[in-house]
């Protein structure tokens, strides 16, 4: 009886053994009627009652033996049945359900019946389908907009995910326990976007679980609940122009180095970004002159009729010991707010679908408010905006009608395309037809770069730019968001269209940049700044200038009036740092010299200039003239101890010596962040704002990222 128990136990076993080993992975895709994947389907195994979901991009993998039924099933679509034979790979295509779709409205989230609603989904079977946009009076009349069938709003195509109202990310949605689901569905087009905004373009794949157990979190809460690790991302879709950083040249080869000036500062907002994120910072997005002119230098006043004062100074360099650093520093005229010009703005406004996400159009909403805020009653502005196409929202207004301009602002909502050239036409019209002759004639361009002018976009822009800077109207780029950021864009417009340019990374930025220095920012009191200077080869081997990389003029094109260089703002500085390799001294960092050449040898003279370690020269124009002033300065062959230099020179070397280190240069022989450090603290004066301060401690959080 005994062993008759002991066969049928090990029968039993058998069975369950062969029973186990027939259950297999049956995985594949389930997609629309147009081949795009649905993310949220429902996959249930009829015989083991197991129930699994498709992922983003609408892949499913479930336990299952041959014979198993499997009940595929999504809101909106009929259920398919599909019976597991030999193959452990199943493809789906779900066709529309109109019917049932009829019956399903929105809400927060989840969905509910009802018997009438319609628009939610469109047929989609490779034919044109006609929509009319809805109607806003701020923009322009409602246009018929054509939309090509299989054409996506994004290039990833991914919906917008809502766990339990909470908004969440693919990552997230994945790691949830199908045992905690209680209802999905998919939302999409009009019924989407209607609730969502634009940014539910792709729709929306609304989860509600068992007892809402993922409500009112934050998303690290919900990162922390589902265990995810967070893990720093790199801006892979961000666009930042590749340059190489200047080399060492003889004075005896290249006797002159001739720049144009650089007042932007985007670099240094955009890099501290990345570094409060937790993020490797790009090193194309590491421009180091302008992170030194982020800061503020003690420089004294003009004291004659030019705009600016010059200023220089010698010291050891920082990185290299054998070497010295020559600081050339502006400072511009300080003019009364009451005595500057009237100022006719127009604001170019992006409102297209990428400007949707908290960092972009409600951050730059809030920018301008502050800027509305210095306004004058003698100032107007105008606003435009531009998705889709361009128009005007708000005609020229005066300055004291802050509540006129604050509501119009208020009103501006994201959504549409992003072509860029109609609204930078528009945008100039506007303010060439509203010229204010000896006034503060700008526009300002507020986007995050992702747009379009013509069919090769950067090349298109930059002739367009050119084009619109003969008018007269300068142009202040206003930089917002992260992810797709265009900062290659932002530098062309910069540079090209007698502008300048700031990355706004947050509203203390934005108060900084169009509040406490509002003057600098919008009015120019010199235009085409350039530099030249010659370098004495008696007391210079070579030389180098750091940054202005995409600012070097040609020698013949310091003369030149026609060439477009930087403009100066009222009480603006403007540093520039060159390294210097002193005459006599042996460097790694030069290449073999040739021998003297016959025909070109230039000492002819018996003077040597041995107090002069070179001549400076500037030339600037009026901001409404075309005829260029020059100025001309000779610089002692003096130099100090880095401890007894200046805090401006100590401070801006310890910046100029972080943008190198991040950009990993090849040219620098420490590159010590504590040195840094230490460095930036001994240079640290003058710091009313924390500017400084915060600069130090990015550099000892920069540790463990770079």
């Amino acid at each position: 009886m005994k062993s008759l128990k002991l066969i049928s136990s090990a029968i039993a076993m058998l069975i369950c053994f062969v029973t186990i080993a027939q259950e297999r992975t049956i995985s594949g895709i389930v997609s629309d009627e147009t081949k795009q994947p649905l993310p949220g389907v429902t996959v249930l195994n009829q015989n083991t009652k197991t129930t699994v979901y498709t992922n983003f991009d609408g892949q499913y993998s479930i336990q299952a033996k041959t014979g198993d039924m499997l009940v595929i099933s999504f809101i909106g679509y009929k259920s398919q049945s599909q019976k597991v034979q030999n193959s452990n790979t199943i493809n789906i295509k779900l066709l529309p359900d109109n019917q049932t779709l009829n019956e399903v409205v929105v809400v927060g989230y989840g969905v509910q019946k009802k018997s009438m609603l319609t628009g939610s989904v469109s047929e989609r079977k490779g034919k044109r389908a006609k929509v009319q946009a809805e109607s806003n009076s701020l923009y322009a009349p409602s246009p018929t907009v054509s939309i090509r069938a299989n054409e996506s709003v994004s290039p990833k195509s991914e919906p917008m995910y809502i766990i339990d109202g909470v908004p969440a990310k693919a990552n997230q949605m994945a790691k949830i326990n199908p045992n905690d689901i209680d209802n999905v569905s998919v939302l999409k087009d009009q019924a989407a976007t209607s609730i969502y905004g634009s940014k539910a373009s792709n729709g929306v794949v609304v989860i509600s679980t068992k007892n809402e157990i993922y409500k009112n979190l934050s998303e690290k809460e919900l990162d922390k609940k589902l265990n995810i690790m967070p893990i720093p991302t790199e801006p892979t879709q961000e666009d930042y122009d590749a340059f190489v950083e200047n080399a060492f040249e003889s004075p005896k080869t290249a006797p002159l180095s001739t720049f144009s000036i650089d007042v932007d500062n985007a670099s240094y907002t955009n890099i501290r970004r990345f570094l409060n994120n937790g993020q490797q910072v790009p090193k194309d997005a590491v421009r180091v002159e302008e992170m030194v002119n982020f800061f503020k230098y003690t420089y004294p006043q003009p004291k004659n009729e030019h705009p600016f004062s010059i200023n220089t100074e010698v010291s050891d360099s920082p990185w290299n010991k054998n070497n010295k650093i020559l600081k050339i520093g502006l400072q511009g005229k300080n003019i009364p707010t009451n005595d500057l010009p009237a100022s006719n703005l127009v604001f170019l406004i992006d409102v297209s679908g990428s400007m949707s996400d908290m960092n972009k159009l409600p951050l730059l909403k809030q920018s301008l408010k502050i800027l509305v805020n210095e306004l004058r009653a003698k100032d107007k502005v105008a606003i435009v905006v531009y998705a889709g196409a361009a128009g005007m929202v708000l005609p020229p207004t005066s300055g004291d009608e802050k509540k006129t301009i604050i509501d119009a602002l208020d009103k501006l909502q994201s959504g549409g395309s992003t072509a860029g050239g109609a609204g930078i036409e528009l945008a100039y019209k506007t303010a060439t037809e509203n010229f204010i002759k000896g006034g503060n004639n700008r526009v300002i361009l507020a986007t995050d770069g992702d747009f379009n002018v013509g069919s090769s976009s950067n090349s298109d822009m930059e002739k367009l730019i050119e084009e619109k800077r003969k008018t007269g109207v300068f142009l202040t780029c206003l930089g917002y968001g992260m992810g797709n950021y265009k900062d290659s864009k932002m530098e062309i417009l910069a540079d090209k269209g007698n502008g300048n340019y700031a990355y706004i990374d947050n509203i203390q930025e934005a108060n900084r940049f169009l509040g406490k220095e509002f003057k600098g920012s919008m009015f120019a009191i010199a235009k085409d700044v350039k530099i030249q200077i010659e370098f004495n080869p008696k007391q210079v081997q070579a030389y180098r200038l750091i940054g202005y990389e995409n600012r070097k003029l040609r020698p013949e094109d310091f003369k030149n009036d026609a060439i477009d260089a930087g403009e100066l703002g009222s009480n603006h500085t403007v540093t520039a740092l060159y390294e210097i390799i002193p005459a006599g001294v042996k460097s790694d960092y030069l290449a073999e010299q040739p021998d003297p050449l016959k025909y070109t040898k230039t000492e002819t003279s018996s003077n040597n200039y041995s107090n002069e370690l070179a001549t400076i020269k500037f030339r600037y124009k009026k901001p409404d003239g075309d005829k260029s002033i020059e100025m001309v300065q000779v610089i002692e062959n003096k130099s100090v101890a880095l401890d007894k230099a200046s805090d401006d020179m100590k401070f801006s070397s310890a910046v100029a010596w972080f943008g190198l280190k991040l950009r990993d240069s090849k040219l620098i022989a420490d590159k010590s962040s504590e040195e840094i450090v230490k460095l930036a603290k001994q240079g640290n004066s003058n710091d009313g704002e924390g500017y400084k301060a915060e600069f130090i401690r990015l550099v000892e959080t920069s540790k463990q990222y770079n």
